[in-house]
């Protein structure tokens, strides 16, 4: 190809375009992550005895498999539906291992790398950075989602306040949109999505929830009521940090980005930092794992902002909503203990309407019920938290699927899961608005 030659003011308007034909000339290009993926596995086995679970244990930590389902090994027992992503490397031994000791098995991905590419529509060329033409049905980088709250702060000043309540271990500000028709003294309604990085489809529905709420705010009636009478605080990305690292380095990030003294591995889950029985059952104290709990509890400055924000606000926020994925379920307190909580009947109640209205617009079942026995009992959560510390709603959602994608819920089905997760969360928020039956 001639790029040189040519007159010097042709030559100067031709170099960008020869450059980019030499970048896409180059192999490797079009591939998400450098390929790092590419011939790597997510298997799926359920232990039938607790044999089987303590040999599952054993070779998932001599091969370092990256847990999907459940969150720590220590949580693989007899019945436990468990999901891990293995590497090409070591995907052989896993499957040689699960043959010889005849353990049933199902390769739910058989190529991460294809599965990626395949789900996301990141290598095409769009009009992603359009905030007039904002689209709701696709992922988006942490820069967009910050210039399109950003663009609606200026757009829709007579709904909408911006603020930032501090910044992450990077730096990166911790950005809130505050949602509602403007009064003195209103309840309010904590929302936050993404704190867990690898865990897109929260962002997403973040987003989706103020679309909605902007788009039918004077045409349904429910949502005028919602916003007259109650704020929403919304954080569309409390792990700034994770999720972006999870859209330039690695796809399956999953927690903070904050540096350890002692070790190599990066990073505290920010679901475990907590003030509510920190680092106890279902948190771990080793700084590689993925449960890690961090040196001490609020260590994240991410986590120590939002529960500075949520202490100064308790006495008005009546619910606290985190959304997860994926497993479809629909929790509540407690989650570091098996125990009833006080107002079991109100927060049952909510919980049972909002997922019968999540059912009704596609058939998607979601199980509910106290986090310690409907998932798994983890300390040190942001739900615990926020209920131990006056908010009588507390529910951390777990969005679709239940693993035929995993935490790759391809683009086509934001619409679809925003939908439905709409109605759940208008269900609790009207429950809020009623003297509880």
């Amino acid at each position: 190809m001639k790029c040189l030659g040519k007159r010097r003011g042709q030559a100067a308007a031709f170099l960008p375009l020869c450059w980019l034909f030499l970048k896409i000339l180059q192999p490797g290009h079009s591939h998400l992550y450098n390929n790092r993926y590419a011939g790597d596995k997510v298997i799926r086995f359920i232990p039938k005895t607790e044999e089987e679970a303590y040999a599952l244990k054993k070779i998932s930590y001599q091969l370092k498999v990256d847990l999907w389902q459940p969150s720590s090994i220590s949580y693989v027992s007899e019945g436990t539906v468990t999901d891990v992503h293995i590497p090409q490397n070591g995907s052989r031994a896993l499957l040689a291992f699960l043959q010889e000791a005849s353990i049933q098995y199902k390769v739910l991905i058989e190529d991460l790398q294809k599965a990626l590419e395949k789900g996301s529509s990141l290598h095409t060329q769009r009009n992603r950075r359009s905030l007039s033409g904002y689209n709701y049905e696709v992922y988006h980088s942490l820069e967009e989602i910050q210039n399109w709250m950003h663009h609606l702060n200026k757009t829709h000043s007579g709904l909408i306040h911006m603020f930032s309540i501090g910044r992450s271990y990077e730096g990166r500000s911790l950005f809130i949109l505050k949602l509602g028709r403007r009064s003195r003294l209103k309840r309010a309604v904590w929302i936050d999505c993404g704190i867990h990085a690898r865990e897109w489809i929260g962002p997403a529905f973040c987003q989706w929830f103020v679309k909605e709420a902007l788009l039918t705010y004077k045409s349904d009636p429910t949502m005028r009521k919602m916003l007259n009478h109650l704020y929403f605080y919304i954080m569309p990305v409390f792990n700034v940090d994770g999720y972006h690292f999870s859209w330039t380095n690695d796809r399956f990030w999953r927690k903070t980005r904050s540096r350890n003294s002692r070790f190599r591995c990066r990073g505290v889950d920010a679901n475990r930092n907590w003030k509510v029985k920190w680092c106890d059952e279902g948190a771990s104290m080793h700084p590689c794992d993925d449960t890690y709990c961090g040196p001490f509890p609020e260590s994240e400055p991410e986590v120590k902002a939002v529960a500075n924000f949520l202490r100064k606000h308790r006495k008005h926020i009546r619910a606290y909503l985190s959304f997860h994925a994926y497993a479809q379920m629909l929790l509540y307190p407690y989650s570091y203990k098996y125990a009833t909580i006080p107002n079991f009947s109100c927060v049952e109640s909510a919980a049972y309407k909002a997922v019968n209205a999540l059912q009704s617009v596609y058939g998607v079942r979601y199980r509910y019920g106290p986090a310690s026995t409907t998932l798994y009992v983890s300390s040190g959560s942001s739900m615990d938290w926020a209920y131990k510390n006056g908010i009588p709603y507390a529910f951390a959602f777990e969005l679709r699927d239940t693993g035929y994608f995993g935490f790759l819920l391809p683009e086509m089905l934001i619409k679809p899961t925003c939908t439905e997760t709409m109605l759940a969360v208008k269900n609790i928020t009207m429950h809020l608005l009623k003297k509880c039956p």
